[in-house]
């Protein structure tokens, strides 16, 4: 069974940063694309990054574009999402997402997923 296992996530004020990470075990990680998704208290879960399985390809949500940055380390099997000049409407439970080959930014476009880190921004 594949395991994703998201961590760094935390309370920090407005202009601030955080670093996620997500681990994965159990699969190929150098052939799956990997995205991060959050999702606020009722709302429905949001596209925030993808990379692909190489890391020479990343998309950005425009509302986290310029302030979040994705990579990956395919000898860690670990995927990270910097984000910096976080901003109160960033607050949400940050999940990680894998799927083999070619991704998307839809939440069916992926297979596996974490169980989720709390990122909070405090104004």
């Amino acid at each position: 069974q594949v395991q994703l296992v998201e961590s760094g996530g935390g309370l920090v004020q407005a202009g601030g940063s955080l670093r996620l990470s997500c681990a994965a075990s159990r699969l190929t990680f150098s052939s799956y694309g990997m995205g991060w998704f959050r999702q606020a208290p009722g709302k429905e879960r949001e596209f925030v990054a993808r990379i692909n399985w190489s890391g020479t390809s990343t998309y950005y949500a425009d509302s986290v574009k310029g302030r979040f940055t994705i990579s990956r380390d395919n000898a860690k099997n670990t995927v990270y999402l910097q984000m910096s000049s976080l901003k109160p409407e960033d607050t949400a439970v940050y999940f990680c997402a894998a799927k083999p080959g070619r991704i998307g930014t839809m939440p069916l476009d992926y297979n596996y997923w974490g169980q989720g880190t709390q990122v909070t921004v405090s104004s």
